[in-house]
């Protein structure tokens, strides 16, 4: 098949998906107040562009400030597990069973600790998006093959050299593999904090404009927490292409 038809496939999906709901709304006459079409979806992001504007970019900074503290603290952690085995023992399942643990739970006593603000909605992001990142790094690193690294170690290389040299890049497909995924959760913990915590973002106009019944401005908000995960996961998989261009050779050769 013709490689513009990979690029063009998702946007043809979703007009068609546009298209089917625009339909379906107008053929039943579903109430504005209940579910509103795209097309009204569409008027009402126009009619309150400043506003969503301003909510918008309070979601992405704070977002991108929990995303970064998570990208430090997991990919720390997920050397110092993947590179030891007792590490791994003990660690690995505490914070497997920490993960479990319900992150809007986390909100009030947040509250409670930082106050209403920016404080709960970055720890909220932080603690969405770290494990994936933690996770991904140790398996990179616990998977390197052990006749690859008894190789190095005969050829003088030490533990550290083999994790760095040849650890490391070979972690990071994993990695990026799990930034893509835990940027999408980052702005879910955010938005997630906001509805119950904040005065500003997206988060809080999405309960605004439940409370006054304005369904489109709430659909309108999440159609922009959708697009910003979406170009923050392009910009993951263009950093990826240029850096890890070697592991995917394969797949972009088919």
């Amino acid at each position: 098949m013709s490689p513009s038809l990979y690029r063009w496939a998702p946007w043809l999906l979703l007009a068609l998906l546009l298209l089917l709901w625009q339909g379906l709304c107008s053929a039943l006459a579903v109430s504005e107040f209940i579910f509103p079409s795209p097309w009204r979806i569409a008027t009402q992001l126009w009619e309150f562009k400043a506003t969503i504007a301003l909510h918008a970019w309070r979601t992405f900074w704070v977002t991108l400030v929990g995303f970064g503290i998570a990208i430090v603290v997991g990919v720390l952690l997920g050397f110092v597990i993947g590179s030891s085995r007792l590490a791994y023992a003990a660690l690995y399942p505490l914070m497997t069973g920490f993960n479990a643990l319900p992150k809007a739970a986390f909100v009030p006593i947040l509250v409670v600790w930082f106050g209403i603000g920016v404080g709960p909605a970055i720890l909220t992001a932080f603690l969405i998006s770290f494990f994936p990142i933690m996770v991904n790094m140790a398996t990179g690193l616990a998977t390197l093959e052990p006749e690859l690294e008894d190789v190095l170690r005969v050829l003088g290389a030490r533990r550290m050299d083999v994790l760095l040299k040849i650890g490391l890049p070979r972690s990071l497909p994993y990695v990026y593999g799990s930034l893509k995924v835990g940027i999408t959760l980052a702005f879910v913990g955010t938005t997630v904090s906001e509805m119950t915590a904040s005065n500003e973002g997206i988060g809080y106009l999405l309960i605004s404009a439940g409370s006054s019944m304005q369904m489109g401005l709430a659909f309108a908000g999440l159609v922009v927490v959708g697009a910003m995960a979406m170009v923050m996961y392009e910009l993951f998989s263009l950093l990826e292409r240029h850096t890890t261009a070697w592991a995917h050779r394969g797949q972009h050769n088919a």
